[in-house]
């Protein structure tokens, strides 16, 4: 998976990296987008007013890749000022979505910065149209993120700097064999305000707002893992949350 895996040393590193809204035709989304420019060695992504939340769409760039998947990242996500994003939902990190599922959007994601409240990670999966988030406490600053399909589970991981590894859901994987696997940033949901009901139309335009996120990626990899065929991971009884960590997170991180 090292081809795919990327450092954001160069700029040239963003051609490795498709704008969903170019190739299912949507809104661009994305207000600014480089590499090894804005912040030296990372990615840099600011969406405009956006969400990704039951049939709602926001800004992603990815990777089109078939089989068991171990994506790994380390993000920051501030205000546009500096600090804790101020507008709710204001959320950035990685997601696996099944392709051309406009009509009925299936996708897994974990992200970072500020929910409901902020220093916050979320970890969401949305089938059919219907999204189920979850949001847990986490330390600002720079977080790792992994996202994982390995047979019949999806799992999301995450760990402050200088922390430890920690699960933050494991779902059953429904998904097909081949995903978009890559970065998300989206921002300000207050500003859909009567929109938040209706998708379509919060998804035909640019919705006018205060968006206050900026995402930066220092690097994603991707790896292969592996689980013992014995285990039933969506069983925390059969793999607890020590033994999928350990089989789930990149030697060294």
């Amino acid at each position: 998976m090292g081809e795919a895996s990327t450092e954001f040393d160069d700029a040239a590193d963003l051609t490795m990296w498709t704008r969903l809204s170019q190739t299912e035709k949507d809104v661009d989304r994305i207000t600014k987008l480089d590499v090894n420019k804005t912040v030296k060695g990372s990615l840099y992504l600011e969406p405009n007013t956006s969400a990704w939340f039951d049939g709602f769409r926001g800004p992603f760039v990815y990777q089109e890749l078939a089989g068991d998947i171990l994506m790994h990242a380390r993000v920051k996500a501030e205000g546009r000022r500096g600090g804790k994003p101020k507008r709710k939902f204001s959320l950035g990190g990685l997601m696996a979505r099944q392709p051309n599922s406009y009509a009925r959007p299936n996708w897994v994601s974990i992200t970072t910065g500020t929910g409901d409240k902020s220093g916050q990670v979320e970890v969401k999966y949305t089938q059919d149209g219907s999204s189920k988030p979850q949001e847990l406490a986490v330390e600002n600053g720079w977080v790792e993120l992994a996202l994982a399909r390995v047979g019949r589970v999806f799992v999301a991981l995450y760990k402050a700097d200088g922390g430890a590894w920690k699960v933050g859901r494991r779902w059953p994987s429904t998904l097909p064999d081949v995903l978009q696997w890559g970065v998300t940033a989206y921002t300000d949901w207050d500003s859909y305000s009567t929109l938040k009901q209706d998708a379509a139309k919060g998804n035909a335009k640019q919705v006018r707002g205060t968006p206050d996120l900026e995402l930066t990626v220092d690097f994603v990899r991707f790896l292969r893992p592996e689980l013992p065929e014995y285990a039933d991971p969506l069983n925390t009884a059969s793999v607890s949350d020590e033994v999928l960590i350990k089989a789930m997170t990149p030697a060294g991180a």
